[in-house]
């Protein structure tokens, strides 16, 4: 499964309501660190399929989820479980740490 590029209007719909476990990536394009763990995301996204949806909120286009969810430093991640926040991370890490916190949170 792709990932998927999340609005401010979309993210109840992707996110919340979504039947499987989603990542939710807070970037923007200026971010370097946000732009190191893209291809990462992707990758896991590719390898875990339908076990989890990877979705990405651009938050100089869309400030209101990451307003709600107090965010102030990006890359911000955070895992929505059955409409809840189960976890979060902040800033850059490896794939292997991003997946293994992926799996062991879903």
């Amino acid at each position: 499964m792709a990932t998927v590029a999340v609005t401010d209007d979309t993210f109840d719909a992707e996110v919340k309501n979504s039947d499987i476990p989603v990542v939710v990536d807070f970037w923007a394009e200026w971010c370097g660190p946000c732009k190191q763990i893209g291809p990462a995301l992707e990758e896991i996204s590719a390898e875990m399929g339908d076990k989890v949806k990877i979705a990405k909120v651009d938050v100089d286009s869309n400030p209101n989820t990451a307003t709600q969810l107090g965010i102030r430093g990006i890359p911000a991640l955070f895992i929505f479980k059955n409409g809840e926040v189960i976890s979060n991370r902040a800033g850059a890490a490896p794939k292997a740490a991003l997946q293994s916190w992926i799996e062991d949170s879903i």
